[in-house]
């Protein structure tokens, strides 16, 4: 059984970064809480498991589509401590939440908002995807070409 439920961790972790959680979830029908437990700990002593780096992993993958709300969401979702997260997004946010909302409106519409219901429509895309208040009213309130330098 023991075996078992390790080749089954490692051809996981093969494919991608997993969280303690997820994996734990993966593994949780081939063995005994206890067994998945003990397994769990191994991979992690091994340095194979690791949810620090699938939270770096994920945002760095992410990042460009999502905004911070989302990422931390989904992060917590998948079982990743907040203090892990946090560290993540920090560490691997390049450009300022901002400046990814930006991108992110530029590829998905052709022009700012022409009237109220666009302008909710866009709103409610970028909320989607984790923006904030503050940032989603900031970039949709300015027109193409008078971005600061």
């Amino acid at each position: 059984m023991a075996t078992s439920l390790h080749d089954r961790a490692l051809r996981c972790l093969a494919t991608r970064e997993h969280s303690r959680a997820e994996l734990a979830r993966k593994l949780g029908t081939l063995g005994n809480e206890d067994d998945v437990k003990a397994e769990l700990d191994r991979l992690t002593e091994l340095g194979l498991l690791s949810d620090a780096r699938f939270a770096d992993a994920f945002v760095r993958a992410k990042a460009a589509r999502f905004g911070a709300a989302r990422l931390r969401l989904e992060l917590a979702r998948r079982g990743v401590a907040a203090e892990q997260i946090g560290e993540a997004i920090a560490d691997n946010c390049g450009d300022s939440e901002l400046e990814r909302a930006r991108d992110i409106h530029r590829r998905k519409f052709a022009a700012a908002p022409g009237d109220a219901r666009e302008w909710a429509r866009q709103a409610r895309f970028l909320q989607g995807r984790g923006f904030s208040t503050e940032i989603i009213r900031r970039v949709l309130k300015e027109n193409p070409g008078d971005e600061p330098a």
